[in-house]
């Protein structure tokens, strides 16, 4: 793999493939919206391990949530709600689109994806390149881990009993997960944009949404909203995994 470097003015980083194959994927990392960046693990590992492989990783640090200065000594950060973190993945997707050719890209090959909030930032970009009636939507969406919903519904009893039994992975309860959106959204999850809660899409709205491959953590209470949209997107007969 050939050196990362910052491009779209510090928007994005790419990660050139060393035996290009022509498929590109636009990557948002995680942190609940207000936190992560481009050398997190999920971040800069992930895209090192896919150019490896012959996929060019454009890794997009999109402007992050407020945080409040908690009682752990975490200091407060101004931040940007929503739309801004949307804006900026699509602002990444059409850079790469623009720069696919120098890219060795083939823009009928790119993905878009993310791992947690990211995950959502992904699907949520390719709900408004749908309704903005682009184009050029990705290829493949590519969501490992996601929320997608700002209310959750419970976990059946398996996976409440495997979160129980696990207590350090019983981490994005209702609460915790409202709380999260709420800071993104910078007010109540109530009458939010679909694309900021793709969770809440109808089968209508994902009628030509791109063929989506997802992966789920066996014990993450996440899971009950990528089991939802998944099980929308069955019913609106588009393709997932």
């Amino acid at each position: 793999m050939s050196d990362p470097y910052s491009a779209a003015d510090g928007l994005v980083r790419v990660y050139p493939a060393c035996e290009p194959n022509r498929t590109g994927l636009v990557w948002a990392h995680g942190g609940g919206f207000a936190f992560g960046d481009l050398d997190m693990p999920e971040a800069d590992g992930v895209a090192r391990t896919l150019a490896t492989r012959g996929t060019t990783v454009i890794s997009v640090d999109y402007r992050l949530a407020p945080v409040a200065e908690a009682s752990s000594g975490t200091p407060a950060r101004v931040g940007h709600h929503y739309p801004a973190a949307s804006d900026d993945i699509l602002a990444a997707w059409f850079w790469t689109l623009d720069n696919a050719s120098r890219l060795r890209i083939d823009d009928a090959r790119l993905a878009l994806g993310g791992a947690s909030a990211g995950g959502n930032l992904a699907a949520g970009a390719t709900l408004r390149l749908l309704e903005s009636g682009s184009a050029t939507i990705p290829a493949l969406v590519l969501l490992a881990y996601p929320t997608l919903l700002a209310v959750q519904p419970a976990p059946d009893a398996a996976l409440r009993a495997a979160l129980d039994a696990n207590p350090d992975a019983d981490r994005f309860g209702p609460t915790v997960v409202r709380g999260m959106y709420e800071n993104y959204l910078g007010g109540d999850v109530d009458g939010a944009p679909v694309a900021a809660i793709p969770g809440l899409a109808t089968p209508g709205a994902l009628a030509g949404f791109p063929p989506t491959f997802i992966v789920n953590g066996d014990v993450d209470e996440l899971r009950v909203s990528a089991e939802v949209f998944a099980a929308t997107l069955r019913t609106a007969g588009r393709p997932s995994r």
